[in-house]
């Protein structure tokens, strides 16, 4: 069976930890590989690695770095389908929309490009008398990012090409349940010029994490994940005094107003809460109909979930299997607990006929109508291809429906009256907002994350946020008395 390794110091590293987990392909329903689970010598081995290369690439012009993440960036550009074959293998989900994932996440590698820039500091001449004072941005060193299982490329690529850019080392800790993806994007590094331990892939679990989070080392931890385990990563990082990014769960909303164009709630209601079998953090799992559209609308979403073709994403599927048998059978008791609390589930996702080995963890599209807000399928996240249906009587039930929630990570509303959507974006508790846009992940150049138990630390991910949070200013004040000249040199500067 292949064996997946760390990446340390400019190359696979096989590690001295006789630990691993299977890793599966989904699809199939059997392991493919093993992966390694990092003992305590094999994290200080990565720190090190990261810690001894910090110097150089810190004083690494910026023009140098630019060069290098340029050339990452076109590496990526040519060979994204390899990288997308190695996600659907892994994580399960269609081609196409791994290569979505790769395009999303290349838009930051992109934005980083612009880094010298974004990197620039202030300056005032004669604060006082022949005295300047200005700012620098600086690096803050060895860097941990901790990414999960839905999102093997694009999540990863939200963090290291800001942190990069900036002038950290890297050690990224992808999820165990598919860590190739991170594997070949180090090499890739490797390629595009990037010095030896500037980038390195620690394999783990939980004492990976716990050894990240411990290591005086490490400056800062930035995480996507769980409510729970980001609560847990940003108290733990904050106990230790490093920065944290740490993205947890949600649960979000589309409130659909009686104006809304429902053939368009439709189509958005679809592919945004069955798109990736629903495991994305800005997945539509709870569509909020203010009445009396309800009963249209669901028959309009049903015909629609009627031609989703569930199947290996590797054939001509439109939607694949969920990550592993557990988390299948996990997001599958939802529908029970539903008809056990009453509400009707409108299309079974446990009847599903896939295009694909009968031992995949296949679950298919469900919808759930009436699903009372007292119930466990309303209240928790399930990361899975369930969507419920919840009747409102009128905007402002929906609206305090939704900000009475414990997340706030993203919304959308559905409707042609602008002073609605005007009014709900303005008084929605959540981080990131749709008009007529079900899945409102902002581009690269604006910052990912939400409100309330959705986020916790320091910052959101990427945009000038990111590149405030992997970074740390100094204030010079300065007064020379003496001018002073070097010898003539008419060329122009190299790098």
């Amino acid at each position: 069976m292949k064996q997946i390794a760390h990446y340390i110091n400019g190359e696979n590293h096989k590690g001295s930890s006789d630990r691993t987990a299977p890793v599966f392909d989904p699809a199939l329903g059997k392991a493919v590989s093993e992966v390694s689970l990092a003992n305590q010598a094999d994290i200080a081995a990565a720190i090190a690695s990261a810690k001894a290369a910090f110097p150089g690439w810190r004083d690494t012009s910026l023009a140098k770095r630019q060069q290098i993440i340029f050339k990452f960036r076109e590496l990526l550009n040519e060979r994204k389908h390899e990288l997308a074959e190695i996600i659907t293998a892994e994580h399960g989900k269609v081609l196409s929309d791994a290569l979505g994932e790769i395009t999303r996440g290349q838009e930051v590698v992109e934005f980083a490009c612009g880094m010298p820039h974004l990197l620039k500091g202030e300056y005032s001449e004669n604060a006082s008398t022949s005295v300047d004072v200005y700012s620098i941005k600086q690096p803050l060193g060895v860097v941990g990012i901790i990414s999960p299982f839905n999102f093997p490329a694009m999540v990863p690529m939200w963090f290291f090409p800001v942190a990069l850019a900036a002038g950290n080392t890297v050690i990224l800790k992808p999820s165990e349940k598919d860590p190739s993806a991170a594997i070949w994007m180090a090499e890739l590094w490797t390629e595009a010029g990037l010095p030896a331990g500037v980038f390195n892939v620690l394999q783990g679990d939980k004492e990976s994490v716990d050894g990240l989070i411990e290591s005086d080392d490490v400056a800062s931890i930035s995480f996507v994940g769980s409510t729970p385990i980001a609560q847990y990563i940003y108290e733990n990082s904050a106990r230790k005094g490093k920065r944290v990014q740490a993205l947890g769960g949600a649960k979000n909303h589309m409130l659909v107003l009686p104006d809304a164009d429902l053939n368009l709630v439709a189509d958005s209601a679809v592919n945004a809460g069955f798109g990736s079998a629903g495991e994305r953090c800005m997945a539509i799992s709870v569509v909020v109909a203010v009445e009396p559209v309800a009963d249209e609308m669901i028959e309009k979403i049903v015909e629609k979930m009627s031609q989703i073709k569930v199947g290996d994403g590797r054939r001509s599927c439109d939607m694949g299997p969920l990550v592993t048998k557990e988390h299948r059978d996990k997001v599958a008791g939802y529908i029970e607990i539903a008809s056990a609390d009453g509400a009707k589930v409108v299309v079974d996702g446990r009847n599903v006929e896939p295009d694909g080995d009968q031992a995949g963890f296949w679950l298919g599209p469900t919808l759930i109508d009436q699903v009372p807000t007292t119930s466990k399928v309303y209240q928790e996240e399930i990361f899975g291809p369930v969507l419920s249906v919840v009747r409102v009587k009128s905007f402002d039930e929906g609206l305090e429906l939704i900000n009475g929630g414990a997340f706030g990570n993203g919304t959308a509303v559905f409707t042609n009256d602008g002073g609605a959507a005007r009014r709900f974006q303005n008084e929605v508790q959540a981080g990131m907002i749709g008009i007529n846009v079900p899945i409102p992940v902002p581009v690269a150049y604006f910052s990912f994350g939400g409100w309330k138990h959705s986020l916790f630390g320091d910052s959101r991910a990427h945009g000038e946020e990111g590149f405030r949070f992997f970074t740390q200013t100094k204030v010079v004040t300065s007064r020379w008395l003496d001018p002073s000249h070097g010898g003539l040199n008419l060329g122009f500067p190299q790098n």
